[in-house]
This record gives C-alpha cells, structure tokens and sequence, in this order.
C-alpha cells in the first residue's frame, strides 16, 4: 500500500455519478432536439471536415457565413446522426465521419454554397463533404455546380426583366397594326391628292 494513497482522497468522476450521468443525458437529448429543429428549418445543410483548420480560420469563415444567413456548427457525429434521422435528412447521415462541421442555410443555399465552395479553395484544410438541399443529397460536384449559379438577387433581376419586356413587346405589336393603318390611309389620301 502507498502511503499517498492513504491520506489523498480519490478524485470522482463527475460522470459516474448518479445524478451527473442524468444530467448530462438531458443535455444531450436537448442538443438533438436543438439540432433537429436546426436541420428542420434549413433550406439547405452543407457538411464538411474542418481537420487542421485553425480557430481564426473557422471564426472568419462563420462570420462570413454569418452574414448570409448560414450558420456553422461543429457537431458530434453521434448527435447529428440521430438528429437527422428525426428530421427526415437521414440519407445525409452517411457523410458524419470524423471532424464535422455543418452550415445550414436558412435563406440562400446559393451563396452558402458560394463560400464554402471559396473558402475550400483557398484553404485546403476544409473538406466539403456532401449537402442536402430540398430534401435532396448532393455531392461535391454538385456543391460547386449550385456555387456557380446566379446569385437570387440576379435571377430575380432577370426575372424582372422579362416580365417587363413581354407587355412591352405585346403593346408595340397592338400599336403597330393602327399605325399601319394610318400610313396607309396617309399614302392613299397622298395618291388621290
């Protein structure tokens, strides 16, 4: 027997303990919950590996994320993947391996995709993954496919465009049959003259 052993109490465990194992089965059962209602209300949800990225990199990258909308959010693999299950995206599950991190976007999954796609060229160490948009997976091919896509902003200028010129085309081709009209009354009035 040690002689230390006998005057330093054991240290215990905060796990093991009977009301800390409830405790913290609560905190993650709200986590999914959380998570669930996260991957609910996304428009799209993109999954990447973020190993080796330092923290100055990730916090630019949720900043620039930020501000479309799109919130980052570095998960446990086990918690995702139940999560996920409950919120009817369980095909994506294949893809919660290793380091995770996932960007769900609650507007535009256009320009998420854009930054990402961006941030993953110029820092190697993030990895995209696959994404789910509309209920569909996607694979990174896909991913920078949807990255080169129009903004909506632009499509909805578009859009715009074309639903003025139409009435516009309409109303020179109605205008244009009376002013025939009146040039040919002008040139047979010019003829009798």
């Amino acid at each position: 027997m040690n002689v230390l052993s006998v005057f330093v109490p054991k240290a215990k465990n905060p796990r093991t303990e009977r009301g800390e194992k409830r405790l913290i089965k609560e905190e993650k059962k709200k986590l999914v919950s959380e998570l669930e209602e996260r991957f609910k209300k996304a428009k799209a949800a993109f999954v990447a590996d973020y190993k080796g990225l330092k923290v100055e990199k990730i916090t630019a990258l949720r900043k620039s994320l930020r501000d479309a909308s799109v919130e980052l959010k570095v998960v446990k693999n086990t918690l995702a993947k139940i999560a996920l299950k409950d919120a009817g995206a369980e095909p994506l599950k294949d893809y919660f391996v290793g380091t995770t991190a996932v960007a769900m976007s609650y507007a535009d999954p256009v320009a998420a995709a854009k930054i990402l796609t961006q941030f993953a060229k110029d820092e190697p160490n993030l990895k995209l993954k696959a994404a789910i948009v509309g209920g569909k997976v996607i694979s990174l091919n896909e991913i920078k496919a949807l990255s080169e896509l129009p903004s909506k902003e632009v499509l909805l200028g578009k859009l715009v465009g074309v639903l003025i010129a139409v009435p516009t085309g309409f109303v020179r081709v109605l205008s244009g049959v009376p002013r025939n009209l009146v040039y040919t009354l002008v040139a047979i009035k010019a003829k009798k003259g």
